[in-house]
């Protein structure tokens, strides 16, 4: 599905999701000094917050855990998340389990998160995957404002939750919105609106030219003036391994930079988490020097 792009730097609202009541809120404002990423601000509010910090490495990136107490999405739910990333910090963003959708009768559950990068700033953005259960309604808007020379990696995994009679899809709607935005000379200019709406009611998903027989989604975007064809076509044959259907896109360079889509089909969580895994695990080495992953939360 393909949506024009607004003229202003704003994700779009819906009037029936403006004045929702917030379910949780959680605020982050990570800067660096002497080398190492610290929380200079941090607020959480109801249903959302965050574990102690933790360093993974010696790069001075600091790592977040992200945690909803409530464990699920409700009907009408609103979860707020607003992050900024400093001049030359580094944060990786997780949550601490799946985010579960569940039945939402009335009004469809809704997460909003604003993201900011300073220069030469970097946002590694790993949640666990995302699951929608039976007559689940889901709406993510992701807002993100970057400069030139700061580097972005999020990658997302979507499944169809368990229902009582063994069949897939029996959510009704997964609505997730990507505007990415490269902060330059000549003002905000746009470089990725990407709107993914799936909505099994409507027909068979899994059929071809939609999901193509499989039932799982994962989602990795890169921005960052290293990317380039050559490393699109890495990726691609990194992929190659996996029991997987991969494809990988482009954008065109905006303001000295260049974002990088890819986007997997299978079966299987744990495999499209080994295969995104393995594409951040050579960015992360390539790039910052650091090794994969392992956050080891199971």
């Amino acid at each position: 599905m393909v949506e024009l792009a607004e003229t202003q730097a704003q994700a779009v609202i819906s009037p029936a999701a403006a004045d929702r009541p917030e379910r949780g809120r959680l605020e982050l404002l990570i800067t660096e000094r002497n080398g190492k990423s610290i929380a200079s601000r941090q607020f959480h509010q109801g249903a959302l917050r965050v574990l102690r910090p933790h360093y993974l490495d010696e790069s001075g990136q600091v790592c977040y855990v992200m945690v909803n107490p409530g464990g699920a999405y409700l009907g009408a739910d609103l979860f707020t998340v607003e992050v900024e990333v400093g001049a030359g910090a580094k944060l990786l963003l997780t949550t601490q389990s799946a985010t579960k959708i569940y039945r939402t009768p009335g009004s469809f559950a809704e997460q909003r998160m604003t993201l900011r990068l300073g220069e030469q700033a970097q946002l590694e953005l790993s949640p666990d995957q995302l699951i929608a259960y039976r007559e689940a309604c889901y709406r993510q808007n992701t807002h993100i404002m970057l400069r030139p020379s700061s580097s972005l990696v999020m990658a997302e995994v979507i499944t169809p939750g368990w229902s009582p009679d063994g069949a897939s899809f029996r959510y009704e709607e997964l609505r997730l919105r990507n505007e990415i935005w490269v902060e330059g000379q000549d003002g905000a200019q746009l470089l990725v609106l990407d709107n993914l709406l799936i909505r099994p009611p409507l027909g068979d998903v899994t059929g071809m030219g939609f999901m193509e027989g499989f039932s799982h989604l994962g989602s990795l975007m890169v921005v960052d003036a290293r990317v380039d064809q050559s490393l699109a076509d890495e990726l691609h044959a990194l992929t190659a391994g996996y029991d997987a259907y991969t494809g990988v896109s482009l954008t065109a360079k905006t303001s000295g930079t260049m974002g990088l889509i890819l986007r997997s089909l299978s079966n299987s969580t744990g495999e499209l988490n080994q295969l995104l895994g393995a594409c951040t695990g050579l960015l992360r080495n390539r790039w910052y020097g650091q090794a994969p992953l392992n956050l080891r939360k199971y």
